[in-house]
């Protein structure tokens, strides 16, 4: 599969959950720090990764996900602490069709619920989470117990009104919406946490990526101490995901530079997989729903790789 160059550093990727060969990239200019933002909106083809369209906007984009109650609704994270929800049917003029500016900081993260389907999440750096949907022009709630940067936040695959958020206070807070509070603090690393997920086959697993460079399984049910430890990357870890396809598999990408799977319960070697095919800053990673072992990766060298796990991204 060859690679697509974006024009932008890539920061975020995340496949369609209805369109087996769609995906969504997330890039920023000149790093994140300064300057425009681009989302993608890519198709792999016979002729390679081809962009079905691009929406330009005035900060760089963090995040994006894709809706899980219609195929052509797309969120993006911006840096000016908007979001921006884009229809890729409407005509490029009418786009955004929204932008929702509460947070006052960048904007890192974003994630539908795919339970519910009508609502997602928003993670910022002035240590919010807000719960909106897209149809309201106000977010619904404001959840305020970090006390550092909120880098992630991720519903759980398996309840509608519950979601995992990663912060630079070092800790991941479990919440429940229909609650006042969160509902566990998890002190999970001794840095900064930038990544959490959820097991798509046990509500109760969660897996941590740190600036640490290392990942943790927990089991939410006993917080004290995490499941294993998974040892490996030489810089941060900058995202973790449990695989759609297998309860035991974890992709992780890293400042490293490189991106990794994991058998969190192999007894000794849990690395199964190291990819080295970028660049720079290996910030963007995902795994296809659709399509079983299908994995996608952006960073910072404004490169898009897709592949079978397995097989050599470059090929």
């Amino acid at each position: 599969m060859p690679v697509f160059k974006t024009a932008y550093n890539g920061y975020a990727v995340r496949f369609s959950p209805f369109v087996e060969n769609r995906l969504a990239v997330a890039t920023a200019q000149n790093f994140g720090i300064i300057g425009n933002g681009r989302q993608y909106v890519l198709e792999l083809s016979p002729n390679g990764i081809v962009e079905v369209v691009a929406f330009d906007t005035a900060d760089g984009l963090y995040d994006c996900t894709w809706s899980e109650d219609n195929e052509n609704i797309l969120v993006s994270a911006s840096g000016d602490g908007s979001i921006k929800v884009w229809d890729i049917a409407a005509p490029p003029m009418a786009n955004p069709i929204r932008s929702l500016e509460e947070h006052s900081h960048e904007v890192y993260s974003v994630d539908w619920n795919a339970v519910r389907k009508d609502c997602f999440l928003s993670g910022s750096w002035d240590d919010t989470i807000r719960l909106w949907t897209v149809d309201m022009p106000r977010s619904l709630r404001v959840f305020a117990e970090h006390s550092y940067c909120v880098y992630n936040a991720t519903w759980n695959p398996r309840h509608a009104d519950i979601f995992a958020s990663a912060s630079g206070d070092c800790t991941v807070r479990i919440w429940d919406i229909r609650e006042p509070r969160s509902t566990l603090v998890i002190p999970g690393h001794e840095y900064e946490i930038l990544s959490c997920d959820w097991n798509k086959y046990n509500e109760t697993m969660l897996v941590t990526g740190s600036v640490d460079k290392s990942l943790k399984v927990w089991d939410v049910r006993n917080p004290r101490q995490e499941v294993t430890r998974l040892l490996g990357h030489t810089y941060a870890v900058r995202r973790a995901k449990f695989s759609p396809h297998r309860e035991n598999l974890i992709g992780s990408c890293s400042y490293d530079m490189t991106v990794c799977v994991w058998d969190y319960r192999a007894p000794e070697d849990a690395l199964l997989f190291r990819y080295d095919h970028h660049t720079e800053f290996a910030v963007g990673l995902d795994m296809s729903t659709l399509v079983d072992g299908l994995l996608a990766s952006t960073a910072w060298d404004e490169s898009v790789f897709v592949w079978p796990q397995g097989m050599d991204p470059r090929a």
